[in-house]
C-alpha cells in the first residue's frame, strides 16, 4: 500500500514539473497583441465604401495609442506588417487598411485608383473607427504610409483635407511618409502642401529613389514659410531604392509618375540595412509624439 502511494505521488510531482515546463508563463502570452480583422467606413459622403482592414491592440492597462497604416501600389503586402510588429512590442497599436479590395482593384501600376486623394477617405475613416474604440486614445493616432500610402500620409497633414473630413476638432498626431513623391505636391491639383494641422512630419526616402531627385524633398520643405518648415524632419537612406523595406525579390515596372512625373522604368530592390534602420527611426519618432518611455523594439 505504501509503494503504491509512493508511486501516485511520484507521478502527480512529475505531472506538475513537466506542466510547469509546458506552459508559457503569462507574460510571454501577452507579449503578443490580439489580432482582429475589421470593417469601417469610408468618411467619403458621396460614395461611402466599407474597408477592410487588421486592427492588432497590444496588452496594455488604459487608453493606448495607436498608427494607421496604408500600403502601397501594389497593395497589402508585408511592408506594413514589418512596422506593425515593432509598434505593438512598445505598446502601440496599429490599423493596417487595404484600399484596394472595396474598389474592385488589383493593386500595381494599372489596379490602382486614378488620384491618392480619392482614397483620403478611407484614411480619415480608419482615424473614426479608431477613436471611436475605447481602448485607444483618439489624441495619438498616427499615420503612416508607402509610397501612394505615403501620400495619403503627408495630404492628412493638412488643414484642408483634414477639416474636410474630421471638423476642426479632430486630427492625425503624428505623419511619417515614406518615398512620398515630393515632387508632386505644390504642382499638382489636389495635392497642396501647405497649411498644416500642426502634427509633426517625418519623411523618410531613399537616395537612389527615381520617383524623385536626392534633394526633392529637402526642396519641397525649404519652399514652405519657416513655421511650417519647423513640422517637417527628413531623413534620407543612402544606396535605398524607391521601397527598400519591401523585403522580398527585387522587381522592374513602368510607371508613367516616376522621374518626377516624366515616366519610366523604377527597380525596387531590398535594402534590409535601410529597412532595420527607418523602422528604429520610426520608432523613435512614435515614442517621442507619444510620450512613450524607450523601449527595445526587436
Amino acid at each position: 500500500m505504501k509503494k503504491s502511494i509512493s508511486i501516485f505521488f511520484i507521478t502527480v510531482i512529475t505531472f506538475f514539473a513537466v506542466a510547469t515546463w509546458v506552459i508559457p508563463s503569462e507574460p510571454e502570452i501577452k507579449a503578443l497583441p490580439r489580432i482582429y480583422y475589421v470593417t469601417f467606413q469610408s468618411l467619403d459622403s458621396a460614395k461611402p465604401l466599407t474597408v477592410a482592414a487588421q486592427f492588432r491592440l497590444p496588452w496594455r492597462k488604459g487608453k493606448i495609442p495607436a498608427v494607421v497604416i496604408i500600403h502601397d501600389t501594389e497593395g497589402v503586402n508585408g511592408v506594413g506588417n514589418y512596422y506593425a510588429e515593432a509598434l505593438n512590442k512598445i505598446g502601440i497599436a496599429t490599423l493596417e487598411i487595404d484600399m484596394w479590395t472595396p474598389r474592385g482593384l488589383m493593386g500595381l501600376v494599372a489596379g490602382r485608383p486614378k488620384t491618392v486623394p480619392e482614397t483620403l477617405p478611407d484614411a480619415y475613416g480608419a482615424f473614426k473607427y479608431l477613436s471611436d474604440r475605447p481602448e485607444i486614445d483618439a489624441q495619438r493616432i498616427g499615420i503612416m504610409g508607402f509610397s501612394f500610402g505615403g501620400v495619403d500620409s503627408m495630404l492628412t497633414a493638412t488643414k484642408f483635407y483634414t477639416e474636410k473630413y474630421l471638423g476642426q476638432e479632430l486630427k492625425f498626431a503624428a505623419h511619417v511618409p515614406f518615398y512620398p513623391s515630393c515632387w508632386v505636391y505644390n504642382h499638382a491639383p489636389g495635392y497642396e502642401f501647405n497649411s498644416f494641422t500642426g502634427a509633426p512630419i517625418f519623411i523618410q526616402v531613399g537616395e537612389k529613389d527615381v520617383y524623385d531627385d536626392p534633394d526633392t524633398c529637402p526642396k519641397l520643405v525649404q519652399s514652405l514659410p519657416e513655421a511650417e518648415r519647423k513640422l517637417i524632419s527628413i531623413k534620407l537612406y543612402p544606396n535605398a531604392t524607391h521601397e527598400w523595406n519591401r523585403l522580398q525579390p527585387s522587381v522592374t515596372y513602368y510607371d508613367p509618375t516616376a522621374y518626377k512625373g516624366k515616366g519610366g522604368e523604377v527597380t525596387l530592390i531590398p535594402n534590409p540595412q535601410a529597412a532595420e534602420e527607418s523602422r528604429l527611426a520610426t520608432l523613435q519618432f512614435f515614442e517621442q509624439v507619444f510620450g512613450l518611455s524607450t523601449t527595445n523594439p526587436r
